[in-house]
């Protein structure tokens, strides 16, 4: 327990910083117009197009940072602000999602894995709470380790599926950035291009704190388990 808890305060704290960070850069840059005056639909659908890509629709979602591709239906959901947005972060996200669709239309085998992994990682993490709170009750009043153990093999999963969406995110940012620093109609100047990338930047570390969280998630309940057994 001690050891966990010196690992998940650092965790904790980073986690906390990061989100305040990510969403301090973001309202920044969403007050800063884009000196072209692209919304972030006719980006997203600019980029589309210059990667010969023609059956992905440029949906709005009403949700606020709800923005994501959805390779089932080849849709880029973009939230209201960034869909009708005409700013460095609206030009950001827009872009980025659409490194998704790219990432999908050139089968890139880390988005092909995260994707055939969502259905199981869905119904794993709408039950796992439960299955790790009986696991730990059976365990600490009967000694047996069988439901927290298929709890841990459920977070390890999850743990596995936060790993692998790193490259996913930081790959699609990359296609983003450097399709934006090519297309200079769209970001006119250096600056622009600066704050996007530190926009997507930001993003991507809420995905590695993720990451790091779900790990020390699994040391704890692991060493609950394995603890007991000895």
């Amino acid at each position: 327990m001690g050891a966990y808890i010196v690992l998940i305060i650092p965790i904790l704290i980073i986690s906390m910083f990061v989100q305040w960070r990510f969403r301090n850069r973001f309202s920044k840059y969403a007050e800063m117009q884009l000196n072209s005056g692209f919304s972030g639909k006719e980006i997203a659908e600019k980029m589309l197009y210059d990667n010969g890509i023609f059956d992905v629709k440029v949906m709005s979602t009403d949700k606020a940072l709800s923005d994501h591709y959805n390779p089932e239906d080849k849709t880029v959901n973009l939230s209201t602000d960034v869909f009708y947005g005409r700013s460095v972060a609206a030009a950001a996200v827009a872009a980025h999602e659409c490194g998704h669709a790219v990432q999908h239309a050139k089968s890139y085998h880390w988005l092909q894995l995260r994707s055939n992994m969502v259905p199981v990682v869905s119904i794993t993490s709408n039950l796992l709470q439960w299955v790790l709170i009986i696991g730990v009750l059976l365990i600490a009043f009967t000694f047996n380790p069988i439901v927290l153990g298929i709890g841990v093999i459920g977070l390890t999963l999850i743990t596995i599926f936060s790993i692998i969406t790193l490259p996913v995110e930081f790959d699609a940012s990359k296609r983003a950035l450097i399709w934006l620093k090519n297309n200079r109609e769209v970001l006119y100047t250096n600056e622009e291009h600066v704050q996007a990338k530190d926009a997507l930047w930001w993003a991507a570390m809420t995905y590695v704190v993720a990451a790091l969280g779900s790990l020390a998630n699994l040391f704890y309940y692991a060493s609950i388990l394995f603890g007991r057994n000895k």
